[in-house]
């Protein structure tokens, strides 16, 4: 793909994004490394863009971060877990041995055991949730709709999280909106 192309389909991305403002959302790489995030992106997760080296990807971070858990449903984490091992796997395979993926996969073996244990199970293929459950610091338990955008022409993606109007998560999502990341921050 030329690179006129690239840019234009980056930009779509970032248009997409900058018209979320109200909207939980943030661009991913392959590897789970936020791009950019919408300030209720923010409020949601905290600020991931701050991350750097390794610590970028999120997959990462679940092995190596105990931290990282913490916003996700304790019933979760058995599950993802498994999700992140697989979907670094599937990128190996895919992308090959000297690739972003094949080298988190070789810190991880060396530093988590954890991950060497769901690693030698060889899974692919596990993919997310459509709904997910956080649990925030601010606002407690929410259950979101995870919307993936993926861009056909880069290895970015647009996650967009929204609550069913009328429900708990909902209303929490409000409650989050008008808090902002403030309260992030000042922790």
């Amino acid at each position: 793909m030329d690179t006129t192309a690239v840019s234009s389909s980056r930009s779509r991305i970032l248009r997409i994004l900058d018209r979320l403002e109200d909207t939980p959302a943030e661009i991913v790489t392959e590897v789970g490394e936020t791009l950019r995030q919408t300030p209720m992106g923010v409020a949601l997760t905290g600020d991931t863009t701050r991350f750097t080296g390794p610590a970028r990807s999120m997959g990462y971070r679940w092995f190596t971060d105990p931290a990282a858990r913490d916003l996700y449903a304790p019933e979760e984490h058995a599950f993802l877990t498994r999700m992140f091992a697989s979907g670094l796997r599937a990128l190996v395979t895919l992308r090959g041995p000297e690739s972003r993926a094949a080298y988190l996969a070789g810190l991880l073996l060396d530093s988590s055991e954890e991950f060497r244990r769901v690693w030698d199970d060889h899974e692919i293929g596990i993919h997310p949730h459509e709904v997910k459950h956080f649990v925030h610091p601010e606002v407690g338990a929410l259950e979101l709709n995870c919307q993936r955008l993926v861009d056909p022409g880069q290895a970015h993606s647009l996650m967009v999280y929204t609550a069913v109007p009328g429900t708990e998560s909902y209303e929490k999502l409000q409650v989050l909106s008008v808090i902002g990341a403030q309260a992030l921050s000042s922790r």
